[in-house]
C-alpha cells in the first residue's frame, strides 16, 4: 500500500473550503420515499434538468446515462438540433425516473468548446500536433499497421479501451483485434475498476455473471456492503437503499469500510454497523465472518452446502486459524463488533451483499471477493428474491467490454482453453479458429506497459479512455506513452493529458450523438438512440473501427468483409446476438425494437425468457461443468492457473466452488520513515465531465486525513498540503476527519487538463496516481490502488529498501535476432536425451523393464525429433543468438566421476532423465503458442507431437520411482 509524507505548504494557506454540511450532502439523492418491497414496490419519481423551457422542446428521444455503471434511463431533450433538457424514465426498472447528480448534468459537456472536433496527426518536425483530414490519419494508421505486421507481426500492435462505449463498438473492436489481426494484447480500462468482479464469479460460479437483480434490494433484511461506498458510486442505487432504510422493515445494514463515508454514517445512525478495519485487511476479516458462520449450524445452511457447493473441506481448514481475537489485531475492528457483524449475516433470511474498488483495489483482491461470495454460498443465499450477491462493476459499460472480449476475456464468456469453445466463436464469426489468439492469456494492461518498455509492442490504439491519468505510477506511464519508439493513437472526445502525447488523435462521438447499448450491473440492457449530430467532423467510435477494419481489408473464410458493416449499430446488435446465442450471457431474444420504449431488459433473453431472466442460479445449478465453464481458475494465493485435467478432477459438475486463501498481510506497510496508506476512490459529483454543475460541487482533488493526524502536523480544514512518496508528489487541500488513523484518502479523477495557469504560478500536480504503485493482484490482474506508501517530512524523503526506481529506468536498446531462433537452436540439442536413453539402456540391460522401456520411449521420441528437425533449420537462422546449454545440464545430473551403484543410483539416474526431459518440455510449452501466434500450423503440431512422447518419457521415469521408493528408501542395504 503507498506510504506517503505530507506537509502543510505555508505559501497557500487556506484556499479550497471543504463542505461538510451533513443536510447540503443529503440532497444529493432527493426526497425519501419510504417503502419496503414485500408490502409495496419503489415508487416512481421522475428527475429533470432543463436550460430551456420544457414547451420548446422539439422531440424527446430515448436514452440512457453512461456516467456510472448504474444505467439510468431517461430521455434527452433536444432543440435546435442541440440537448437541451434531460429527464428520467418512470417505468423504468432501474431508475423508476430518478437521476442522480452525473446524469442531471453531465450532459452539458457535450454543449463544451473544448470538444477535438478534426483529426491531429504530429507534426515529426515541429512535434506539434496539427489538424488533418480522416483520410490522411486512416491512411497513417493503416500504412503504420501493415508495416509492423510485416516486420513484427500482428503482435506489435496492442489496443487498451474503456468502460464507456457501447457493446456494439466493444463487439466491433474484439473482431478487429481477435479475428482481423489475432493480437493477443487487448485489454480495456475495465481492468482498472472491474476485472475482480469478473474473476471472482468465474471462480466462485464458473461464469462472469452477476445472479441478482436490483429488485433483491427491495426485500433483503441485511445489506453487507464491502469497499463499496455507493452514496458516491451509484447514487440512485443508493437513494434507493435509504427509501428503504426509512421505510417500514429497514435492512439490517454492515458497512466495511476504512473511512467514515456517507453509507458509513448511515450504517451506524440505523442501529448498523459499520467496520472500520485497517486497509489492506480485508480477507482476514472476511475469514473471521467465515469462521463464525461455520461453527453454529444455525448461521450455515449444511443441505444447500452438500448439494450445490465443493470445496467445504478446504474452507473449513483455512478458516479455523482466524479466531476473533487475532482477527481483531490484524484488522483494528474490536472483537464485539466483529461478532455482532457475523452473527448479524447468520441470522439473515435474505442478505444481500455489494462490492467494489475497497475489495478489487486492495490486497488479495479475488480472495477477498471470494470470500464474500462464500459467505453467501454457505447460506444458500443466492437465486433468491432479496438473497444475492453483487461484484459491483465501476464504469457504466464495464459489463460489456467484458461480454465482448475487450478486457482479457473472449465473446460470450468462452473458455479459451476450451477447443469447443474456440471453434464455436470462429464459426459464428466464419473465420479459421487458428485465428483467434487463444493459446496463451490475453495480455492484461500491467504487461502491456512491459511490452511497451521492451520495445516489442510497437503500436498503441487507446479509445475512450486517459491512462496518463488513470494508470498507477503516472511517471512510468508517460515516460512509456512519449517513447519515440511508440506509435500512439488516442481516440476520445476531450483533449487529455493522453490525447497530448499521442502521435495521431481521433475525434468521437460521445453517447446522445450515437446509437447504441449497453448493459448495467442486474444485467438490463439500455438502448441509447441518436439525438444529435457530433460537433465537427467527429465520428463515433463504431464508424472510426469499422473504417479501420474495412481499409486494412480483414476478410472471412468466404472472402467476404470480416465487419460487414459501417456506422449501422443495430447490424452490430444483430450480430452480437449470434455471437452471444447460447452463451450464459445471451442477447438473441433481444432486438432494438424491443428495448426501444418501456423498461430496459436483463439478459439472458432468449426462447426460454422473452422476457429477460430477473435471477440466475435460482435452480442451484451453476456454469461449472467441464463443457461449460468459463475458466478452470486459479489457486487464489498464487494465482496459478489450475489446469483441465485438475478441475476435472475437483468434479464441480453443476456446484458452485468454495474457494480458501489464507490472509497474507501487504507487502508494504507504514513505518517511521513513512507513516501513512494512500486509498484512493471516488466523489459523487466527478467521472469524466466538463459539467460547470459538477465542477462547482467538487472542483479540487483533497487529501482527507484523520483528525488525530491532522492535529500533529498543524493542518487544518482547507489547508494545501503537500503529499509526497517515492514514485512522485502532489498538492492537494486537506479534508480533516472520518478516516482511521494513518490512512489517508485522494479521489483519483483530477489530473493537469482544465486547470488554470493564467496567475503565473506552476500548474501543481494533482493526480492520485503519481503517487500510486505498479502492483496488482495475482489473479485478476487488477492494479492495487489502494496500496502506497509515504514519508513524513520533504526534506527526509527516503525510498524503501523496495525501491524499484521504475520512473528513472532506462532501456538499453540492443539489436538482435528474434528469441525464437535460440529456442528452436535449443530443440537440436534434444538428441542429449536421446544419447541419454542410450547409455542409460547399456548401464541396466540387465535391468529388462529399465532398458526396455527406455529403448521403446527412445524409439518414440526420436520420430518427433526428426519430425521436428525441418523447421528447427527453418527458424536457426542467427547463430548471434545463445543456445540453451542442455550438455551443462546433463554433465551436472550425471557427472563422469559418479561411482556408486545399486538400486538408489538407479533412482537417481531415472530422476535425471526426468528433470532432462522437463528442462525440454518447458521449452516446447513455450515455444507451442508463439507458432501458433505465427500461425506456422505445421511446427506447432510437431511440437505437440513431440511434447505427447517426452511427456510420456518423464511420466514412465516418474512411475518407475514411485513403484522402486518404499523397498529401495527404506529398507537397509547391505553393502
Amino acid at each position: 500500500m503507498p506510504k506517503l509524507k505530507i506537509e502543510p505548504l505555508e505559501h497557500y494557506g487556506s484556499c479550497v473550503q471543504i463542505s461538510r454540511n451533513a443536510a447540503e450532502r443529503d440532497q444529493i439523492w432527493g426526497e425519501r420515499q419510504p417503502f419496503h418491497g414485500d408490502d409495496k414496490a419503489w415508487e416512481p419519481r421522475v428527475d429533470s434538468c432543463y436550460v430551456e423551457p420544457p414547451e420548446s422542446i422539439e422531440s424527446w428521444v430515448q436514452s440512457a446515462c453512461v456516467l456510472c455503471s448504474n444505467g439510468c434511463a431517461m430521455d434527452v431533450g433536444v432543440k435546435d438540433g442541440k440537448v437541451v433538457a434531460v429527464k428520467g424514465r418512470a417505468d423504468d426498472r432501474v431508475n423508476k425516473g430518478r437521476l442522480g447528480p452525473k446524469g442531471m448534468y453531465g450532459w452539458v459537456s457535450m454543449r463544451a468548446e473544448d470538444r477535438l472536433t478534426k483529426p491531429l496527426i504530429r507534426n515529426k518536425e515541429t512535434g506539434n500536433l496539427e489538424p488533418a483530414t480522416w483520410d490522411e490519419a486512416m491512411d497513417l494508421i493503416v500504412k503504420k499497421s501493415k508495416e509492423l505486421i510485416e516486420h513484427y507481426t500482428p503482435h506489435s500492435i496492442a489496443f487498451y479501451t474503456s468502460g464507456q462505449l457501447f457493446l456494439e463498438e466493444y463487439h466491433t473492436l474484439a473482431m478487429i483485434g481477435k479475428g482481423g489481426l489475432g493480437t493477443l494484447h487487448m485489454d480495456g480500462n475495465t481492468r482498472l475498476c472491474t476485472a475482480t468482479a469478473a474473476a471472482s464469479m468465474r471462480e466462485s460460479f464458473g461464469c462472469d455473471s452477476q445472479p441478482g437483480s436490483y429488485t433483491d434490494f427491495d426485500h433483503c433484511d441485511t445489506l453487507f456492503m464491502v469497499g463499496h461506498n455507493m452514496a458516491a458510486t451509484q447514487t440512485v442505487l443508493w437513494s434507493r437503499i435509504l427509501d428503504r432504510l426509512a421505510g417500514p422493515k429497514p435492512p439490517f445494514l454492515i458497512v466495511m469500510d476504512p473511512r467514515r463515508t456517507s453509507v458509513g454514517h448511515a450504517a451506524v445512525e440505523n442501529g448498523g454497523i459499520h467496520l472500520e478495519l485497517r486497509a489492506g485487511t480485508n480477507l482476514a476479516l472476511l475469514n473471521g465472518i467465515l469462521k463464525i458462520l461455520l461453527e453454529k449450524n444455525e448461521f450455515h445452511n449444511a443441505e444447500f452446502i452438500d448439494k450445490h457447493t465443493i470445496g467445504i473441506d478446504a474452507l473449513r481448514d483455512t478458516v479455523k486459524d482466524y479466531d476473533v481475537q487475532r482477527v481483531s489485531e490484524i484488522t483494528n475492528v474490536p472483537v464485539d463488533l466483529i461478532i455482532r457483524a457475523a452473527e448479524a449475516i447468520g441470522r439473515s433470511d435474505r442478505l444481500v451483499s455489494t462490492c467494489l474498488q475497497g475489495v478489487y483495489q486492495a490486497n488479495q483482491a479475488t480472495a477477498s471477493a471470494c470470500a464474500v461470495n462464500n459467505i453467501h454460498l454457505l447460506k444458500g443465499a443466492i437465486g433468491r428474491e432479496g438473497a444475492t450477491v453483487f461484484q459491483f462493476n465501476g464504469q457504466p459499460t464495464a459489463q460489456n467490454n467484458r461480454e465482448c472480449g475487450c478486457n482479457g476475456e473472449f465473446p460470450g464468456f468462452r473458455n479459451p482453453s476450451n477447443p469447443q469453445h474456440m471453434q464455436d466463436l470462429a464459426d459464428h464469426w466464419n473465420i479459421d479458429v487458428k485465428k483467434l489468439p487463444h493459446w496463451s492469456q490475453p495480455t492484461h494492461i500491467m504487461s502491456l506497459l512491459k511490452y511497451i518498455e521492451n520495445g516489442s509492442v510497437k503500436m498503441f490504439w487507446i479509445s475512450g479512455t486517459n491512462p496518463a491519468v488513470s494508470m498507477p505510477e503516472l511517471a512510468r506511464v508517460r515516460k512509456n506513452l512519449a517513447s519515440k519508439d511508440l506509435f500512439v493513437i488516442a481516440q476520445d472526445i476531450f483533449p487529455t493529458e493522453t490525447t497530448a502525447l499521442a502521435d495521431v488523435v481521433l475525434p468521437a462521438a460521445q453517447w446522445s450523438e450515437k446509437t447504441g447499448t449497453f448493459t448495467n450491473v442486474d444485467r438490463t440492457v439500455h438502448l441509447a438512440h441518436k439525438a444529435v449530430d457530433p460537433p465537427g467532423e467527429a465520428w463515433p467510435d463504431l464508424k472510426i473501427f469499422s473504417e479501420y477494419a474495412h481499409r486494412m481489408g480483414f476478410k472471412d473464410k468466404d472472402g467476404e468483409p470480416l465487419i460487414k458493416w459501417r456506422n449501422e449499430p443495430e447490424k452490430v446488435f444483430d450480430h452480437w446476438k449470434g455471437t452471444s446465442k447460447g452463451r450464459p450471457v445471451d442477447y438473441s431474444g433481444m432486438s432494438y425494437d424491443k428495448l426501444t420504449g418501456g423498461s430496459g431488459v436483463q439478459w439472458p433473453c432468449n426462447e426460454q425468457f422473452p422476457d429477460g431472466r430477473e435471477r440466475l442460479y435460482t435452480d442451484w445449478i451453476f456454469p461449472t461443468t467441464l463443457a461449460d465453464v468459463e475458466s478452470y481458475g486459479h489457486d487464489l494465493y498464487t494465482g496459478t492457473t489450475i489446469s483441465p485435467e485438475a478441475y476435472k478432477a475437483m468434479n464441480p459438475n453443476g456446484r458452485a466452488i468454495l474457494k480458501a486463501c489464507h490472509f497474507s498481510p501487504q507487502d508494504e506497510s507504514a513505518d517511521e520513515d513513512y507513516p501513512f496508506l494512500l486509498l484512493t476512490g471516488r466523489v459523487f459529483a466527478q467521472f469524466h465531465s466538463r459539467s460547470k454543475e459538477l465542477h462547482d460541487a467538487a472542483p479540487e482533488a483533497f487529501v482527507q486525513i484523520s483528525t488525530e493526524d491532522a492535529r500533529k502536523l498543524n493542518i487544518d480544514n482547507g489547508d494545501m498540503v503537500l503529499v509526497e512518496g517515492r514514485r512522485g508528489k502532489i498538492e492537494v487541500p486537506a479534508k480533516i476527519g472520518e478516516i482511521g488513523v494513518g490512512n489517508v484518502f485522494i479521489p483519483f479523477h483530477y489530473g493537469s487538463a482544465g486547470q488554470e495557469g493564467g496567475d503565473g504560478r506552476k500548474i501543481r500536480s494533482r493526480a492520485a496516481n503519481e503517487l500510486t504503485e505498479s502492483s496488482w493482484d495475482f489473479v485478476s490482474k487488477q492494479p492495487a490502488f489502494k496500496e502506497s506508501k509515504s514519508t513524513r517530512s520533504r526534506s527526509s524523503m527516503k525510498r524503501s529498501r523496495r525501491s524499484l526506481k521504475l520512473s528513472a529506468r532506462t532501456v538499453q536498446a540492443t539489436t538482435t535476432g528474434r528469441s525464437i531462433t535460440a529456442t528452436c537452436s535449443m530443440l537440436s540439442e534434444n538428441r542429449e536425451i536421446l544419447d541419454l536413453m542410450s547409455q542409460l539402456a547399456k548401464k541396466y540391460s540387465s535391468a529388462m523393464e529399465i532398458s526396455h522401456g527406455l529403448k521403446l520411449h527412445k524409439k518414440l521420441c526420436k520420430e518427433n525429433v526428426d519430425k521436428l528437425q525441418p523447421f528447427v533449420e527453418k527458424y536457426k537462422d542467427d547463430e548471434r543468438n545463445a543456445k540453451v546449454d542442455v550438455a551443462s545440464l546433463r554433465a551436472a545430473l550425471f557427472p563422469e566421476n559418479r561411482r556408486e551403484s545399486g538400486p538408489y543410483q538407479t533412482m537417481m539416474d531415472l530422476q535425471g532423465l526426468a528433470t532432462m526431459t522437463a528442462h525440454l518440455l518447458g521449452w516446447l510449452a513455450v515455444l507451442n503458442p508463439a507458432l501458433q501466434a505465427l500461425h506456422d500450423v505445421d511446427f506447432a503440431e510437431a511440437i505437440s507431437h513431440a511434447t505427447r512422447s517426452f511427456s510420456m518419457l518423464r511420466a514412465w521415469s516418474e512411475d518407475h520411482n514411485k513403484v522402486a521408493a518404499p523397498q529401495t528408501l527404506i529398507v537397509p542395504v547391505v553393502l
